[in-house]
């Protein structure tokens, strides 16, 4: 069924009257949302830090003698792949900026808000087993770590499109693709024989992000079915580019330009993530449109080719660069 605007609304600001129409719209996916929580419960494995990294007060000598061989593998970890964890743990400790946002729109019970407590809880083990790995390992320096978090908790999350809950959801399923690829590569970095610890964390945590994706998109993908013109206008909006959650951190951009350079994330991954997801919108064969939602469709079948484009020539335009960080202790990390 296509959602048409009520003429109750017509005389409203359209401003105004579009947000009454998107609340609507989110009101008829509640069932949806329902299949898609049960569905997700069904398919996910709660896990614990614990599993990874033992932290109750009756270790026994064994354990500690685990901590103990963890932390002479993890010297071994290069300092590309520690830029990458560091990046991963402090987006993950974002999360409090991404209930805010999530909170806006999902009500106080609902599906919506069982939903986003739910991620939520499932989230913030991301964070935790990450932190507790880089503390236990001692492979950073801690102070200068927790200062960094502090600076991004401090300087806030504020993105354009939060003001729109489709463009929330168009976001969220890019954002969980791109940070799924992100934990999955660092762990490969890491190491299965190297450090099979942290190859273990990050392959859980990769997990957890795959089904929120799938999560999200799915959602979109009910936006598309119930109010395609809308959804496409705003997925036209987000889909050239998204602001990772990292942006606000300290050095975000030279840590990024590292996990570039080594092949964990880049451009190459968000034209593939984009192209996934156009193609499983199906975006191509949507019909029935207005002429906003055609020429939403026409320019969303441009933005793989054109981030093609992008990666080619940020590819084309490197440098030789040279980053060194505070928190691997004023250390270089060098790129020909």
């Amino acid at each position: 069924m296509v959602i048409n605007t009520t003429s109750k609304t017509s005389e409203m600001d359209p401003g105004m009257r579009e947000e009454i129409h998107k609340a609507e719209v989110l009101d008829e996916l509640e069932p949806l949302v329902e299949k898609l929580m049960n569905r997700h419960k069904e398919k996910r494995r709660l896990w614990w830090s614990d599993e990874f990294l033992p932290a109750s007060e009756k270790t026994v000598d064994g354990e500690k003698l685990k901590l103990d061989k963890l932390r002479e593998r993890a010297q071994g970890i290069n300092d590309s792949t520690k830029v990458s964890l560091l990046v991963n743990l402090l987006t993950e400790e974002g999360l409090p900026h991404f209930h805010r946002i999530l909170s806006k729109y999902l009500g106080d019970d609902s599906f919506w808000s069982k939903w986003n407590f739910m991620w939520t809880a499932e989230e913030d083990r991301h964070g935790a087993v990450i932190r507790d790995y880089v503390r236990d390992t001692r492979i950073m320096d801690f102070t200068k770590v927790e200062q960094m978090q502090f600076d991004y908790q401090v300087a806030g999350f504020e993105p354009s499109w939060d003001s729109d809950p489709y463009r929330v959801f168009v976001y969220t399923t890019l954002q969980e693709r791109a940070t799924q690829v992100s934990h999955q590569n660092t762990g490969k970095m890491a190491g299965n024989e190297d450090e099979p610890v942290l190859h273990g964390i990050l392959k859980h945590v990769a997990a957890d992000e795959a089904k929120h994706y799938i999560f999200y998109r799915d959602v979109f993908k009910g936006l598309l079915d119930i109010d395609p013109n809308r959804a496409l206008q705003s997925a036209a909006t987000i889909l050239p580019s998204i602001d990772m959650p990292g942006l606000t951190m300290p050095n975000f951009n030279q840590m990024a330009d590292i996990i570039r350079r080594v092949g964990i994330y880049g451009p190459w991954d968000y034209k593939d993530i984009v192209q996934e997801a156009v193609d499983y919108w199906k975006i191509e064969k949507l019909t029935n449109l207005n002429e906003a939602g055609r020429k939403a469709q026409e320019k969303i079948m441009k933005i793989p080719g054109r981030l093609e484009k992008v990666a080619k020539y940020i590819e084309r335009k490197a440098k030789k660069k040279t980053y060194s960080f505070d928190f691997i202790y004023d250390r270089q990390v060098a790129f020909e």
